[in-house]
């Protein structure tokens, strides 16, 4: 299924706890249909190695409503090789 939302494109949060909030996507999962969104349902989470950290978990597809495409990258042009004889 073609999503809507791409990475770098701002959502806005439609339902849940973090309703109202807006955010950058940062990842998308196509096979689960869920994205992560910069600032949204912050979880923590306990290394060994790095001790305790926040970083921002999955929602659902259906719970984030598109404010802005991401920009769209510039393609290089190419270069044209001429056939030497």
């Amino acid at each position: 299924m073609k999503l809507k939302v791409k990475k770098g494109a701002t959502v806005e949060v439609i339902a849940g706890a973090d309703k109202g909030k807006r955010g950058t996507v940062l990842e998308i999962k196509k096979d689960k249909m869920q994205v992560r969104v910069q600032g949204v349902r912050m979880q923590t989470h306990f290394d060994k190695k790095d001790g305790l950290q926040t970083k921002e978990g999955l929602l659902d597809y259906s719970n984030v409503k598109l404010i802005e495409q991401a920009a769209k990258k510039e393609k290089k042009e190419k270069k044209k090789t001429t056939a030497r004889k």
